[in-house]
């Protein structure tokens, strides 16, 4: 895998401790392209031999690698998560709608590949980080719950926990509370990336993660999940949740009062970091 640069930069409203916040541009061989990643290290790995855990932070259908830095309410809050569990925090950047798979129709589209095959064994390489399974987690917030926890099942190796804020659990979007004009255009995308599926149960597809529910099982795999009362995405993560439990798959489930926002989502992500943290080794 060809590193194309590596640029050391400082967002200018993250400056806590002195924690530090790196800026990838990785070439994906398997999409012909390059994508942004954001690296944030806590302020005792410069000075330190230790070999870090590692969390992966996915953002939204529409977001960057930059969201979960400019976009929360409370400033420098990924910074402070380093710092607070001692780790490394990546948040890559992947094309929009695109849900983290690797889809069957569109060389272009290929962002399962990408996170698995590509992005975590570069960061392993360039940072110190446990390259193991029980020091790596992954959670992220709409799209990128999707992606954390279809990840994570379908690649037990890797995630020793995921988690998810407003997932989007199931991309049938006749479940979504949204407009049909944002409904029809999701549906035009998922049509396009993926053909003719099937979204209903009980054969759900793998392409979404209720389809992926059984991969969960006995993969000593922590979930968490957690979604806000009034979002748009509420009746997923119920049906998620009722999955779970048929199945007897031990995880967490949170409903609180919120939509899908970044105020809920601050709120979230240190729930989130304080549950995958209780999983994580830091001794290889």
């Amino acid at each position: 895998m060809k590193l194309r640069l590596l640029v050391f930069f400082f967002f200018p409203s993250l400056l806590f401790a002195q924690g530090k916040v790196d800026t990838l541009e990785v070439f994906s061989p398997s999409m012909q392209k390059t994508l942004k990643a954001a690296v944030t290290t806590p302020s005792t790995y410069p000075t330190s031999q230790d070999r870090y855990p590692v969390i992966y932070l996915l953002h939204g259908g529409s977001g960057s690698n930059s969201d979960w830095h400019k976009k929360v309410t409370q400033k420098g809050l990924v910074n402070q998560l380093a710092e607070t569990y001692n780790v490394v925090i990546v948040t890559p950047g992947v094309g929009p709608a695109s849900y983290y798979y690797d889809s069957p129709l569109l060389d272009s589209v290929q962002y399962e590949t990408y996170m698995i095959q590509e992005l975590i064994p570069l960061i392993d390489t360039q940072y110190r980080t446990l390259a193991q399974k029980e020091s790596r987690a992954i959670t992220g917030l709409s799209m990128g719950g999707h992606g954390a926890i279809t990840l994570a099942a379908k690649h037990p190796e890797l995630f020793v926990a995921a988690g998810s804020m407003s997932g989007v659990m199931n991309i049938d979007t006749d479940l979504w509370k949204v407009g049909d004009d944002f409904r029809n255009l999701r549906k035009k995308g998922q049509l396009e990336m993926l053909g003719a599926i099937n979204y209903k149960a009980p054969q759900f597809n793998p392409y979404t993660a209720v389809g992926l529910v059984d991969q969960l099982k006995d993969q000593g795999i922590a979930v968490i999940i957690d979604c806000g009362v009034d979002d748009f995405l509420i009746e997923t993560n119920r049906q998620m949740h009722e999955l779970l439990l048929e199945k007897k798959i031990a995880h967490e489930y949170i409903e609180r009062p919120g939509a899908h926002t970044w105020t809920y989502w601050t709120e979230a992500v240190p729930i989130q970091f304080s549950f995958l943290n209780k999983y994580l080794q830091r001794i290889p």
